[in-house]
Parts: structure tokens; C-alpha cells; sequence
């Protein structure tokens, strides 16, 4: 299969999930070893790989280049990035293992609908609400590590409480985009 501009970005995004891993793994938020530089390199790493989500989705529509593989590789793309990036929060003890299981539990209830729709020869693109809790995802994570790169020491609790606040309106989100994604694919889940 050869593969398009849409579908190389977005190889190219979980490409640079393991770069972003490893500056998100320097930063050590709230320790005496926090890096405000690796926050900003985190952050940068995070934006370009979140820039190339943008790109594929505007490219593949505007020239006809939606593909299966793109419907399913985007946003298990996503996943990965945003994913790993909840993690190291959760490390900086900024995000809440809460947080994170919601997410984990809705990606994992909507990949197995998928996979249920696959095996039956359908694709189930992401919807409006999907779109949503992936905007709200890569923007607290950018605001996080821009602002932790930003902040001085001073700074910490409130980088703290904005990124915490963040973390819970994304889990509201993720439940809602959920449980609305299987509403519309019940039918796919009754089989």
C-alpha cells in the first residue's frame, strides 16, 4: 500500500510520541531536579507532534485522501501521544491516576467497538465529540508543560491547581464523548 501525505504525518506523530517521552521524563515537575528546559522541549515536541494531527485530518479532506487506514491510524495516533503525556503528569504528580483510567477505560471501550465494526468490513470514523476530547487533551498538556516551563518556583502550586482543574474537565469530557460514541454504535455492540 502506499501511503499518502495524511497518513505519513500522522506515522510521523507516533514517531515522535518515544521523543516526547523521553523529554516529558526529564522534567521532574515539583522536584529539586526540575527542568524548566525539558518542560519547554517537552511542550515543543508535543506541539509539532499535536501540529501533524491537524495536518492530516485538513490535507486528507481538502484532497480526497481519506483512507481506512487513516480513519483508524489518526486517532490510535492520538491516543498514544496524549496517552503517554497523561503518564508523565500523572508522575508529576499533576493529573490524577483517576484521570487516567477514565481515559484509558473510554479509548479501550471505543477500540473494541472498532474493532467490532472492523471485523464486519465498517469503519467508524471519530466523531464531533471525539474531536472535542482530543482538542481539550492536547491543550491542557501543552498549557501543562509551557506553563511548568514558564513558572518559577513560586509558581508551582498554581501550575499545579490549573493543570489539576484541566486534568478533571478532560475526564468530564472523555466520559461524555464516550458514552455518546457507544450511544450512536449501539448497534454495533448488539451485533
Amino acid at each position: 500500500m502506499k501511503m499518502n501525505l495524511p497518513n505519513k504525518l500522522t506515522l510521523l506523530r507516533v514517531a515522535m510520541v518515544p521523543i516526547f517521552m523521553v523529554f516529558a521524563a526529564w522534567v521532574k515537575f515539583g522536584t529539586p531536579d526540575f527542568s524548566r528546559l525539558w518542560s519547554f522541549i517537552a511542550g515543543a515536541v508535543f506541539a509539532l507532534a499535536s501540529l501533524t494531527d491537524l495536518l492530516d485530518g485538513k490535507i486528507a479532506r481538502k484532497y480526497h485522501l481519506e483512507t481506512d487506514f487513516g480513519k483508524f491510524a489518526d486517532p490510535l495516533a492520538d491516543k498514544m501521544l496524549t496517552t503517554a503525556a497523561f503518564l508523565y503528569m500523572m508522575a508529576d504528580g499533576v493529573c490524577s491516576p483517576v484521570v487516567l483510567a477514565l481515559t484509558l477505560f473510554r479509548e479501550f471501550a471505543v477500540a473494541g467497538i472498532r474493532m467490532v465494526a472492523a471485523a464486519n468490513q465498517k469503519v467508524i470514523a471519530a466523531n464531533m465529540w471525539g474531536k472535542v476530547k482530543t482538542v481539550l487533551q492536547m491543550a491542557s498538556i501543552l498549557l501543562y508543560y509551557f506553563l511548568a516551563a514558564a513558572a518559577s518556583g513560586s509558581d508551582a502550586l498554581f501550575v499545579s491547581l490549573v493543570t489539576q482543574a484541566l486534568c478533571w474537565a478532560v475526564a468530564a469530557v472523555t466520559v461524555v464523548s464516550g458514552v455518546i460514541y457507544i450511544k450512536d454504535n449501539w448497534a454495533v455492540v448488539k451485533g
